[in-house]
This record gives C-alpha cells, sequence and structure tokens, in this order.
C-alpha cells in the first residue's frame, strides 16, 4: 500500500532539525526499497525547513502509523504534526524516475485538501507543468477520495498551484519542495 507522509515542523525547531539530520537519514536508508518520493518543504528560497514529505509503500496502516511517528524528529519534537494518507501512485514511478533535471524550474508539493469533486482528483489539462509524483489522497480503507498530493516542476507557485482545480478541494495549499535523500556520490 502506498501511503503520503507529511510532518510540518514546529515553529524554532531548525535547530534541533540539523541536529538530528544524520539520524533522520539513517532512519529513511530502512524505508529506501519503498521510496516513491521524499524531500523537505522550505521557504525564503530554501532557507527555511518548513516540513518534510515521504511517499512510500509499506506493508499496511500499521506500517506507516510507526513510519511517522517513530521518524527522530517526531519523536524529538520537530514537528508540529503529521498529515498521513493512503495514496495512490497515478504515474506508477518514482521521483528518480522522472525526466526532469536538477537544473530545471523550482519544484513543489500541491496539496488539494477536502475534496468536493465528483469521481477522483485529475491533473488539470494543460497545467504547463512537470508532474514529478501525483495521486489521491484517500481514506483508511482505500475507498473514499479525500484529496490530492502532487509534486511537479513548474515555473512558480501560481503555475504549480493550477496542476489542481481549485473549485474541487476545500483548500489547496503549495508549498516549496526540493528532492531528497542522501546526496549521490559524484552528483553536483
Amino acid at each position: 500500500m502506498e501511503f503520503f507522509v507529511y510532518h510540518r515542523d514546529r515553529a524554532g525547531s531548525i535547530a534541533l532539525r540539523e541536529a538530528l539530520n544524520d539520524e533522520h537519514l539513517a532512519y529513511m536508508d530502512r524505508f529506501a526499497d519503498g521510496m516513491i518520493a521524499r524531500g523537505p518543504t522550505t521557504t525564503d528560497g530554501g532557507e527555511t525547513l518548513t516540513g518534510s514529505v515521504h511517499v512510500l509503500d509499506l506493508p499496511g496502516p500499521e506500517a506507516a502509523r510507526a513510519f511517522a511517528f517513530d521518524e527522530p524528529n517526531y519523536q524529538a519534537g520537530a514537528y508540529r504534526d503529521v498529515l498521513l494518507r493512503r495514496w495512490r501512485n497515478t504515474l506508477g514511478r518514482t521521483m528518480w524516475d522522472y525526466p526532469g533535471g536538477p537544473e530545471g524550474d523550482p519544484r513543489y508539493l500541491v496539496l488539494g485538501l477536502g475534496w468536493r469533486g465528483t469521481g477522483e482528483p485529475l491533473v488539470a489539462p494543460g497545467a504547463g507543468v512537470g508532474l514529478v509524483a501525483a495521486g489521491p489522497l484517500l481514506s483508511d480503507d482505500g475507498a473514499a477520495v479525500l484529496g490530492a498530493a502532487v509534486l511537479v516542476e513548474a515555473a512558480g507557485p501560481d503555475d504549480a498551484r493550477r496542476v489542481l482545480v481549485a473549485d474541487d478541494y476545500a483548500d489547496v495549499e503549495v508549498h516549496d519542495w526540493h528532492v531528497g535523500g542522501r546526496p549521490v556520490p559524484g552528483d553536483g
């Protein structure tokens, strides 16, 4: 089963996050085989951490809860809350399979919360963005659509926001997002 996990930072927790970075990376290494996408959200042009996104395949809801709540930053109090939802990988690939490059446009997390459309959320046609990962946010049993989570490469936040039809959601959030994980040797 695939899950979307978004830990949102508690105000003033950047020093704690930085101190726990090695523990965080070691923890994430345990889940590398099931990772679909990951990385921090930021503000101020990437200077200030605001959260941490992980999209991954896990055996079930109990494993997803353990992943989210056993994470070292969560255990230490660096996060104020966690959005944990079942998710469906509509693109069928990981962020590492995305054909865009590291020198492309900025990347964003777009969350559509409070789905009020019919059927299943779809990416808006002609949105003009590069889809890195996309899928619906689902109820615990996977039967009900609750929203959507999309990672996109776009010229700016307004372009990223257009990936979802805003009227289909109670709220649409756009966050700066960066590819995360351990640096690849010889990369940049």
